[in-house]
């Protein structure tokens, strides 16, 4: 199986490409910096292509040749979620260049959604609740998941809808919550600013969500919504007393520092039924 990935240096991209390698897949590479592609433990392993999927004059039907599936996880403007810019301008680029690729050929599609599409809806969150986005991140992937799912109609392809929630682990953000007391704890820190951790989230470690995706890729019959997610909540206070413990550190936690985010609920999670129902056929297969 070759699979085209899309965003393949960035946090997800970079494991993803990993797990496919792992799983003998052939990988088609895409990112738009050749030199942060180079620093990739597998870019020997992998046919490499430097491009920008949104430039107007890029080849898709080149780019796509020879490729049984798209798993496409670029995305530029994270993690500012609040901006305008991923309604207006990446919603309809990357509408154009999923349909292109459709067009020229690939069967199957896997996107990468969040669970910022759900909005601000609490408690356990199932692929059956109904999107409810509400800020600019949310409503633009929810969207595009909409205008995909009307191309179905017109064109014959399978849609793997990817919904993921709190990812961790090498190549994060380095302002999210456990770099940072990451980096606190190799400082020496005595203390770590944070909220009061009440908040119940739903965390995975970035390899078992690159696992999942792979997955999910190589189950080439399923088509639909799919949460990319533990199940299992756990409060923001017991993770950061979790990597305390993994890390042997003893740092003071500066509860109630920051106030808790006005764009997610105090907790929500993700239903994993269905995951673990493709899993399970994997395992059987």
């Amino acid at each position: 199986m070759k699979v085209l990935v899309t965003g393949a240096t960035g946090f997800v991209g970079r494991h993803l490409v990993a797990a496919l390698l792992a799983r003998g897949c052939e990988v088609r590479a895409v990112a738009r910096n050749a030199e942060t592609a180079a620093s990739m433990p597998w870019i020997n392993a992998v046919e490499f292509i430097a491009a920008d999927i949104h430039a107007a004059d890029l080849d898709i039907a080149k780019l796509t040749t020879g490729v049984d599936a798209l798993a496409h996880l670029a995305w530029p403007g994270l993690p500012n979620y609040q901006a305008l810019f991923h309604f207006e301008h990446n919603l309809m680029a990357d509408y154009r260049f999923i349909k292109g690729a459709v067009e020229a050929g690939v069967s199957q599609v896997l996107v990468t959604g969040t669970c910022f599409e759900y909005g601000m809806q609490s408690g356990p969150l199932s692929e059956q609740t109904a999107p409810q986005p509400s800020n600019p991140y949310g409503l633009a992937k929810n969207t595009l998941r909409v205008f995909l799912e009307n191309l179905q109609r017109e064109k014959s392809f399978t849609l793997q809808w990817a919904r993921l929630f709190y990812l961790h682990g090498s190549g994060q953000n380095p302002n999210s919550l456990l770099a940072a007391l990451d980096r606190a704890i190799d400082a020496g820190d005595e203390r770590f600013n944070m909220s009061a951790g009440e908040q119940l989230r739903d965390y995975l470690a970035i390899e078992t969500a690159a696992g999942y995706l792979a997955a999910i890729l190589q189950q080439r019959d399923f088509n639909g919504v799919i949460n990319c997610s533990s199940g299992q909540p756990i409060s923001v206070r017991a993770l950061v007393e979790q990597r305390l413990r993994e890390r042997d550190a003893s740092i003071s936690l500066n509860l109630g520092h920051y106030p808790y985010p006005t764009h997610e609920p105090m907790a929500f999670w993700g239903v994993a039924d269905r995951l673990q129902q493709l899993l399970g056929a994997e395992h059987e297969a």
